[in-house]
């Protein structure tokens, strides 16, 4: 892995050298970068969530995929693969052996290390994709959570207090139920 790291890859070779990668692994404007594992609070925080998306996904069209479906970003010529916590889509695609080009909403769920990225670099990745209705960033330390919401005219950030209503699957996210058997880690 150190060695990928100090050196640009093209798409193909990042996609052919992740099949054989042990750890999960991002790619931004050519170069590769490895994820850490993720805390007991961040676990059980992404299972509250999936547990309530996909029920709710499959009353329509939409699919819910964990944290290993990666989303194919093209922004300022530069092309990315992340691998958001969750990802739902709602148009189906051609060749879903790469990543996923057409999502509606992505859940990340913020840590120590992976908040600052998820807030700004990442934000505008996935805000500038035509198909995104919503991002939902949950923190894994503190009881609380945003969401961008796309709107007629532009995005809207909003505070999650005490729940949100998600586009796509057209559910309501209650803030109990994201931290359920969290507990005092949050």
């Amino acid at each position: 892995m150190s060695d990928l790291a100090l050196r640009k890859l093209s798409e193909e070779e990042y996609l052919r050298t992740e099949e054989l990668s042990p750890v999960r692994r991002e790619y931004v404007d050519g170069f590769v970068y490895a994820h850490a594992g993720a805390s007991l609070p961040h676990n059980r925080i992404s299972s509250n969530i999936q547990g309530i998306l996909i029920p709710a996904s499959r009353r329509g069209s939409c699919w819910t995929y964990t944290n290993d479906m990666k989303v194919r970003v093209k922004r300022l010529g530069q092309l990315r693969y992340s691998s958001p916590d969750l990802v739902v889509v709602c148009k189906p695609h051609e060749d879903l052996r790469e990543a996923e080009n057409h999502p509606c909403l992505i859940v990340e769920i913020l840590s120590q290390s992976t908040r600052q990225v998820d807030m700004t670099y990442k934000a505008q990745d996935y805000l500038s994709l035509h198909s995104l209705r919503g991002y939902l960033l949950v923190d894994s330390e503190d009881r609380a959570a945003e969401f961008y919401r796309r709107m007629p005219n532009g995005w809207e950030l909003e505070t999650v207090e005490n729940g949100v209503r998600l586009p796509c699957v057209d559910v309501e996210l209650r803030m109990e139920e994201v931290y359920a058997g969290v507990g005092a880690e949050t």
